[in-house]
């Protein structure tokens, strides 16, 4: 089973000023695919959300974690930086994919700044802040899921499928 952490990056759910509601719609979307046994709360802090990624994806319980809020433009949307901070590695497709499949839903997906990279063997995906934008993005990616974590467990061993191939 592929394990999930959710860090949720929003300084009025962490001050108990909003419900969050990502983490439960992500965590709903994501029970066919995925065990997420960790839902974390922070706020819209650089260091914070750097040192949570780094041990996270460190400690090797999670496979993924996805991130949701901060990845706008207002001053205080980090969570790119702090992702690039501690990411070994980008996967610049995931997010270049949730962008284009979101701006046919609308214009204002080309304001995200959302990233994808691995730390060891943990894939760091950025999501929107929204329930239903991070909904949205995340289904761009889910059918890609399972190989995501078989590659970078080195468990992937014939990338092409007959379907993709010339003549297949």
């Amino acid at each position: 089973m592929i394990n999930v952490a959710i860090l949720i990056i929003s300084d009025k759910s962490y001050q108990g000023s909003r419900e969050d509601l990502c983490g439960p719609a992500l965590t709903e979307a994501l029970a066919p695919y995925s065990n997420v046994s960790l839902i974390q709360i922070l706020p819209d802090d650089f260091e914070k959300i750097k040192n949570a990624l780094a041990h996270l994806a460190d400690a090797g319980e999670h496979d993924i974690i996805f991130t949701s809020g901060g990845t706008g433009l207002a001053p205080r949307d980090l969570t790119p930086e702090a992702t690039l901070a501690v990411v070994e590695r980008l996967a610049p497709g995931i997010p270049e994919a949730m962008r284009a499949a979101s701006q046919k839903i609308t214009p204002r997906a080309m304001l995200s700044r959302a990233v994808a990279g691995v730390r060891a063997k943990t894939l760091i995906i950025n999501l929107p802040g929204s329930p239903r934008a991070a909904l949205e993005n995340l289904q761009v990616f889910l059918p890609t899921l399972e190989h995501a974590v078989e590659t970078l467990c080195g468990d992937a061993h014939e990338c092409a499928s007959a379907s993709t191939l010339p003549n297949g």
